[in-house]
């Protein structure tokens, strides 16, 4: 579809901000009006469909913050338990609580990199993870699963869309937990997420496969810390 309008707005509404297609409510796939929490993200939506040339096709790729909001309001809003059900269950198979064995410089970037952020979730939801060297399947603590879904639980629809897609991308419950609290910006959040793949390309070299699997998955977290970001406002509020 290419682009058929010619002016994009926003405007205060009932239940938060709408983006404006030449006056008219954006609407998600399934036909609700888009509606966001904060005017800042409702501005960063509209921004994304500004910045589509005039006359050329509409790249849903190229808008990942209305992907998200949609995403939201479409698949989390009516299945909001299960999907929090489907990011905790991160918990119990975290990227950071499996390391290498060897070499030595690679175990010491994995220890370095990971496990102050196993630190970090342990200090602020109670969660204590088990680690283990290899890709044997280590059980974590049912208390620790418990307060890390109370942690997911925590996050409002659009919000939890963001964790999830960050979650998943990572493989780490507590790397998406660290972007959503600011405890990680998206390129730290990035690396920590890379640090194996860094690795290799460091000793190996490089292959262009490997590269836009990386340059994926930067994006893809940058799109969701930045969503988080535009959130942040209302989701102070919820815990006030």
């Amino acid at each position: 579809m290419k682009r058929f309008y010619k002016e994009t707005e926003t405007e205060a509404g009932e239940g938060g901000h709408r983006v404006l297609l030449d006056g008219k409510p954006m609407r998600t796939p399934a036909k609700s009006i888009l509606t966001v929490p904060t005017a800042s993200l409702a501005e960063a939506i509209a921004s994304e469909w500004r910045a589509v040339p005039e006359g050329s096709e509409i790249n849903t790729a190229h808008l990942p913050l209305t992907r998200l909001a949609a995403t939201g309001l479409d698949r989390v809003a009516p299945r909001h338990l299960e999907i929090i059900a489907d990011t905790a269950k991160y918990g119990g198979s975290d990227l950071l609580c499996y390391r290498a064995s060897a070499p030595d410089s690679l175990v010491k970037t994995q220890t370095e990199t990971w496990q102050p952020l196993l630190d970090w979730a342990a200090e602020r939801y109670g969660a204590r993870l088990n680690v283990v060297e290899g890709i044997s399947f280590v059980e974590q603590p049912e208390e620790a699963k418990a307060r890390l879904r109370d942690a997911v639980a925590a996050h409002a629809d659009l919000a939890l869309a963001a964790l999830y897609n960050l979650t998943h991308t990572s493989g780490s419950l507590v790397i998406a937990l660290a972007v959503s609290e600011g405890r990680l910006t998206a390129e730290q959040a990035a690396d920590a997420t890379l640090v194996d793949e860094l690795y290799q390309v460091g000793r190996w070299g490089d292959d262009p496969l490997a590269e836009k699997h990386r340059e994926g998955v930067r994006k893809d977290i940058a799109s969701g810390a930045r969503f988080l970001a535009l959130l942040e406002r209302q989701r102070l509020r919820e815990r006030t």
